[in-house]
């Protein structure tokens, strides 16, 4: 049995906070559960305030905000956790078009692995709630990340563009 340190990914140049960047994953995929928009392609962030944008077919109203900041905080309080598998892309490939609808695999796409990307992709598990290739540092358990609030959100009507603002406190 190989360990994780068998394993040569891609190199890493973030030092990511790792509660700010599990709950990433959670707001992504919620977000793709809540919008059925795509994982987020533009995303900063940092230990004191992270801002992530989706591209939406509507502005979300002050309802669905007030939903999104609430179920966050469910999620982290289910205290999920968070563990790593590595496969390679033939197998992360099966993973894909074996996935039964509406499963986080489901939602797995190789479209963007960098070009560069090794054999080895690491996916990070969350519960059976979110699995996506990466390779940053996370929390053990979503219970480690502490809690989200939501700061803030901008909308532009021309882009469709989305942009949530939030902290982890």
């Amino acid at each position: 049995m190989m360990m994780a340190d068998d394993y040569i990914l891609n190199e890493h140049h973030k030092e990511e906070f790792p509660p700010a960047h599990t709950a990433e994953h959670l707001l992504n995929q919620l977000m793709m559960r809540m919008f059925g928009c795509e994982r987020s392609r533009n995303a900063h962030v940092e230990r004191k305030k992270s801002k992530i944008s989706y591209i939406l077919d509507h502005k979300p109203d002050r309802k669905e905000e007030k939903d999104i900041e609430r179920q966050m905080n469910e999620l982290i309080a289910a205290d999920l956790p968070v563990s790593f598998e590595y496969v390679t892309r033939n197998e992360l490939e099966g993973m894909i078009m074996d996935a039964p609808e509406g499963s986080p695999e489901s939602r797995l796409s190789m479209e963007r692995l960098p070009d560069d990307a090794s054999e080895t992709i690491r996916l990070v598990r969350i519960g059976d709630y979110d699995i996506c290739p990466c390779i940053g540092k996370h929390v053990r358990s979503t219970a480690q990340i502490g809690r989200f609030e939501l700061l803030g959100t901008n909308w532009d009507n021309d882009t469709r563009s989305f942009r949530v603002r939030y902290k982890i406190v």
